[in-house]
């Protein structure tokens, strides 16, 4: 023991003596010669700084090894260099910014290599909340049916899943804090369990990204930036609340972060309650109401040699589920049924540096406890625990010519427990391990990247119920492997005109509840039998992204093909028990297509002006001609909007005004109904102040202001005709320090 001391002793000893690197340099603008106060930022250390006035800046405390390090400021095109550091040096990086239209740039997190979106060979979306928070979403999970080809399927307003390209629960992997999010995502009214207070933007792969996520992720990413920690030798403290008028609901909000050189520590808690939702039809829906509270912490050491970031986050949400339309109330107390779930979310996340590699080593554990109280509020009927431990060692190889190479292993180690009388899914546990090896290849006017994996997930689950019972579940124990891969390119074709085409295979092997149900699954008025002889899914999909950007436009055409073998889904028998319709797990091949068409246009020099339109397009079908359910409808979006940056006090104002139209959905699956079209009209306006050393942040947004009445093709209450929710008006006040 006392060696072990010793040696631990002499390595922070030699850390601490180890080779410390500075990045200083001006900043100016190309256009004028004036100096620009930006943003310095490298996304491998997290470390940055701002600019002064005279645009110079200077980091200190640079690991030895190579980093990409972005400069950016609203109004220039966002610029990212790779930089080598090493023995001491103090490396002078003079950068000149060129005035543009185009949006300001950012990192994109969830890809290996940490680049600009426009360097990247994957499309991925990007957006932060406080984009979608503007917008009107009352959730997180609202706020990214914004984002074209993302929807969500919705139980009323406290429960959103995401849907990418027409796929969806266990089809989607969520990340949070760097690692998986697992809540029993299988169930139809089991949402996202994670708030949007502490969550920076919102990252979406839309395809199969197995071969960096593994199994699940044969349909997308969704992937939750936690918020950044303050820059060296800054505190901050921040207070935001909004009241929405629809539901009655507050949602308020405290953080506080504060940095020294090294050390940095952060702390967020947020409590929203809302009412029934009130529909476009006046009535409001008994028992849609729900309530959350959520605490997110966190803290990091930044050495020279390795960082380490510990974040936890618990949230616990009520939610109430809807039965029919009953009392008219606006009482916020719930009611049964109910369901009452607590998340945690535990992530450690290491690196450590050397002279030209490096080497990230990311733990994480999450807890769901999931309760549903049906008859009596004490006692769950429903109680589901699932404890998840994963980890993530992915290996940055030493840079050889343009060649990036990333080699990894990651797993997972799963226990589902019931205690409740009624069973969904069996006890269970889940193991995964996963080998990965991907490759970047850069050259002025190509990107070239490409990737191999092998994975095995085996399942082994206990026998639940009398063995005389007819919905008796055997004990079922089998492992599931395969192989994905993933090669794609992004070509500079001419001046402002470039190309991605991305070519990736993905898998998922059926989950629990696809294998072992037997049994009615409350809410759906189903009784759903497994099947234990289930494969898994595979699929392959082809995807062409087209973008041309100038200072004044940006036009984007995405296209997608998705062939998916063995594809798992739910069949109508011709049989009932206790009156209730079965269904049956089935598997057959399925095919999605479709893609996404916008632009932006921002003329120069009215940089104040934005014109947006997006239009997306999804169609899924199995083998024998018949449409795959939940799949959404066609949907054009078109948004004015302006931007003013002027005056001492008031800093920036902005208003908008958004028209979406959805079609009809006529393409239906055989047990969906087809649903009519409609549209949404919302408009906002926003204004922040500064004074003295408090900036003042003054929104007031409106959702459907016609109070429209209509269904959503995916809302889970369109088959009792329960309308979405009506006109809101938001109105939101924050201040920070």
């Amino acid at each position: 023991m006392k060696n072990s001391l010793c040696l631990l002793a002499v390595f922070i000893v030699s850390m601490a003596a180890s080779s410390q690197n500075s990045l200083t340099g001006t900043i100016i603008s190309k256009n004028t010669n004036q100096s620009v106060s930006a943003t310095i930022y490298l996304p491998q250390l997290e470390k940055g700084t701002v600019a002064d006035f005279d645009g110079k800046y200077n980091i200190q405390n640079i690991p030895d090894g190579s980093y990409n390090v972005v400069f950016s400021s609203l109004g220039f095109a966002t610029v990212s260099k790779k930089l080598y550091f090493s023995n001491n040096a103090s490396v002078t990086q003079n950068i000149q910014l060129q005035e543009s239209a185009v949006e300001m740039e950012a990192v994109i997190i969830s890809t290996p290599f940490h680049q600009l979106q426009s360097d990247n060979v994957m499309k991925v979306e990007r957006v932060s909340t406080e984009e979608l928070n503007a917008s009107g979403a009352v959730t997180l999970a609202e706020g990214i049916n914004n984002i074209a080809g993302v929807n969500v399927i919705s139980t009323g307003t406290g429960i959103g899943k995401p849907v990418i390209r027409g796929l969806s629960s266990n089809r989607v992997v969520t990340y949070a804090q760097g690692v998986r999010l697992e809540n029993q995502q299988f169930g139809d009214e089991h949402g996202l369990g994670i708030n949007e207070a502490g969550i920076e933007s919102v990252e979406v792969i839309k395809g199969p990204a197995s071969l960096l996520y593994g199994s699940d992720a044969l349909g997308g990413v969704l992937y939750l930036n936690p918020e950044k920690f303050a820059l060296s030798n800054e505190t901050n403290v921040d207070l935001s609340s909004t009241y929405f008028t629809n539901t009655l609901g507050t949602a308020t909000n405290l953080g506080i972060k504060t940095s020294g050189e090294k050390l940095k520590f952060l702390a967020r808690g947020s409590y929203s309650s809302f009412s029934d939702y009130q529909s476009g039809a006046t009535y409001r829906v008994t028992n849609s109401r729900f309530n959350e509270k959520d605490f997110k912490a966190g803290v990091q050491y930044s050495g020279v040699k390795f960082k380490s970031t510990l974040r936890y986050n618990y949230n616990r949400s009520n939610i109430g589920i809807p039965e029919e339309i009953g009392e008219q109330t606006r009482s916020k107390e719930l009611e049964l049924p109910f369901q009452e779930i607590d998340n945690h979310i535990l992530s450690f996340d290491n690196t450590l540096f050397f002279n030209k590699s490096s080497l990230d080593v990311k733990v994480g554990y999450i807890f769901n406890d999931r309760r549903e109280f049906e008859e009596e509020a004490n006692l769950a009927a429903l109680r589901l625990k699932l404890n998840t431990l994963n980890y993530d060692v992915k290996y940055h190889l030493p840079q050889i010519g343009n060649f990036e190479t990333i080699v990894g292993l990651q797993g997972m180690f799963q226990n589902n427990k019931n205690e409740g009388e009624e069973i969904l899914i069996p006890d269970a546990k889940t193991t995964d391990i996963g080998l990965l090896a991907t490759s970047h290849y850069h050259l002025e006017k190509v990107d070239l990247q490409a990737g191999i994996r092998f994975d095995s997930r085996k399942i082994e689950s206990e026998a639940a119920r009398n063995s005389l019972d007819e919905n008796f579940i055997p004990a079922f124990n089998k492992t599931f492997t395969s192989f994905t891969a993933a090669l794609g390119a992004k070509l500079d074709l001419i001046d402002n005109f470039s190309a991605r085409v991305n070519l990736a295979s993905g898998f998922r092997a059926p989950n629990l509840a696809e294998i072992t149900s037997n049994g009615v699954h409350e809410g759906t008025n189903r009784y759903e039998r497994g099947n234990a002889n289930l494969t898994n899914e595979h699929n392959f999909q082809t995807d062409v992204a087209l973008e041309y950007r100038n200072e004044h436009i940006e036009f984007f055409a995405n296209g997608f093909y998705n062939a998916v073998n063995d594809y798992i889904f739910l069949s109508p028998t011709n049989e009932t028990i206790d009156d209730t319709p079965v269904y049956d797990y089935l598997q057959n091949n399925a095919a999605l297509y479709g893609g996404e068409l916008g632009f932006h246009l921002h003329p120069h020099p009215l940089d104040w002006l934005h014109l947006e339109s997006s239009f997306e397009t999804v169609t899924g079908k199995l083998s024998n001609d018949a449409f795959l359910p939940l799949i959404p409808a066609n949907s054009v979006r078109n948004t004015f909007r302006v931007e003013f940056e002027d005056g001492k006090a008031r800093k920036k104002s902005s208003a908008f005004i958004t028209l979406e139209n959805t079609f009809d959905q006529k393409n239906v699956s055989n047990f969906e109904t087809r649903t009519a079209g409609y549209s949404l009209l919302s408009a906002g306006i926003e204004s922040s102040f500064k004074l003295q050393k408090v900036l003042l942040k003054i929104g007031v947004n409106g959702t459907n202001l016609t109070d429209k009445q209509y269904v959503s093709h995916l809302s889970r209450f369109k088959p009792d005709g329960i309308f979405n929710i009506g006109r809101s008006i938001n109105v939101n006040l924050k201040l920070e320090i």
